[in-house]
């Protein structure tokens, strides 16, 4: 029987010969992003009025999209990049605390800026005087141009019309589908190391073509690399879980109803013991060195101490006997505060304050920290994490526990030992999610 196409069917269809001539439109100027478009599997979407994604699905609405080519296809190209940069970037999954609708803007605003620094025929378009004064704007931050640092010149900006002016501006597609929980789903996560790898595989491929010489390619590397950097600090943390066996029931191992058949025949013999241990993936022992040196902020430390003190207060964090030591150190060591509980750490926080103003040396606390692990003060020292703004002396031998250098501000890469691990973060990281109110109204 003859089929014949319905209304929606039509458009369907349309609509996917359109994303496929925009792909190949994007990647004839644009060759090394060609595996990026084949990542998001296409979702019609009939309530949209632009491109959406959550990392895993491109949304759009057929006889939107139909509608736009048949006036403006330039504009879909250019749509299209943005959402597919956006992924690129980390954009859906690296908000953290920053305040919603500011952050979806700042990750807006650093994609258009890329787009238009690219200046590529596919995408190209006249500035307007609103793009050029903003983009002078973050040129004068002097700083790598990424979501955070756009960010925080929106969060002082106090005129309410000008910030909806800029949204009006800069908006190109719909964010509803973005992760809104701090801590990522399964499919989120899933989703970001996903497209964590698009990324590498696309700065591999832009090398080797020789395609980053250009402003514009370095540009989109950098917002890559910042992307890769500025990961969850509560994702970071994990990397010193270790798995360590408690003695606890673990109701997974065996079969109640033989075990309550047991205790009814036999009246106190279970016919199967359940198993009184089980393996889980926690933090176990590890040192927290602080730079306490002039040019770190004593606030900033405070804050980072809250939101250690934060994931590591969910249920099940701590071991039954956990063993942290909180060190200040500048150029050389000025506290040690052991903490063997919540109660204790509390406590630290309540009566905290910083010791030091000096330079910054990195080696005087991994000597300490080493003479500790000899003396058997730690017995199973797992990892040190190192919160500095990265503007001091490393160490040249490795630990022989796992180091990481969690940096506040643009670090000199070649200058971080091969051995550590690194994450860049952003002050508001560690800030708590507020809407700022401009002008007598919220944003």
């Amino acid at each position: 029987m003859l089929h014949i196409e319905t209304q929606s069917e039509w458009e369907a269809r349309m609509a996917g010969k359109i994303l496929d001539f925009l792909r190949n439109e994007i990647c004839v100027d644009l060759r090394f992003l060609q595996p990026a478009f084949s990542v998001l599997e296409r979702k019609p979407d009939t309530e949209l009025n632009a491109f959406a994604t959550d990392g895993n699905r491109l949304y759009f609405a057929p006889e939107w999209m139909i509608s736009v080519f048949r006036k403006n296809p330039a504009y879909l190209d250019r749509a299209y990049l943005h959402t597919i940069l956006h992924c690129i970037f980390s954009h859906p999954w690296i908000g953290g605390n920053f305040e919603r609708t500011l952050y979806g803007l700042a990750c807006d605003i650093a994609v258009e800026y890329t787009i238009d620094r690219l200046d590529k025929p596919c995408t190209r378009r006249a500035l307007s005087y609103m793009r050029q004064q903003f983009y002078e704007k973050m040129r004068r931050e002097k700083q790598a141009v990424s979501a955070a640092v756009i960010y925080r010149i929106l969060i002082e900006e106090t005129d309410a019309e000008y910030i909806r002016a800029l949204q009006m501006e800069f908006y190109t597609d719909d964010h509803r589908y973005w992760p809104k929980e701090e801590k990522l789903s399964a499919a989120a996560g899933a989703a970001q190391k996903k497209w964590n790898k698009v990324a590498r595989q696309m700065t591999l491929e832009q090398k080797r073509r020789g395609e980053e010489k250009e402003e514009g390619e370095q540009l989109l590397a950098a917002q890559v690399r910042a992307g890769k950097s500025r990961r969850s600090y509560r994702d970071f943390l994990q990397k010193f879980s270790v798995l360590r066996e408690e003695i606890t029931c673990d109701p997974d191992e065996f079969d109640l109803n033989y075990y309550t058949y047991g205790l009814h025949i036999y009246k106190n013999m279970p016919l199967i013991e359940p198993l009184e241990s089980r393996e889980v993936k926690k933090i176990q022992e590890f040192a927290v060195v602080l730079d306490t040196s002039y040019s770190t902020s004593g606030e900033l430390i405070r804050n980072f101490l809250k939101e250690t003190f934060a994931v590591l207060s969910e249920q099940d964090s701590f071991f039954t006997q956990c063993r942290m030591h909180i060190i200040q150190c500048d150029e050389k060591v000025r506290s040690d505060v052991e903490i063997k509980s919540r109660e204790e750490l509390k406590q630290l926080l309540t009566d905290f304050t910083v010791v030091g103003g000096g330079g910054t040396d990195f080696r005087p606390a991994f000597s300490y920290i080493n003479e500790l692990v000899e003396q058997g003060v730690f017995k199973n020292l797992k990892g040190l994490l190192y919160f500095t703004d990265g503007k001091g002396i490393y160490p040249k031998k490795k630990p022989a526990y796992q180091t990481a250098f969690l940096f506040l501000d643009d670090y000199d890469e070649s200058a971080v030992p091969p051995w550590a691990m690194r994450l860049r973060l952003e002050p508001e990281e560690f800030g708590r999610k507020e809407k700022r109110e401009r002008s007598g109204e919220q944003i």
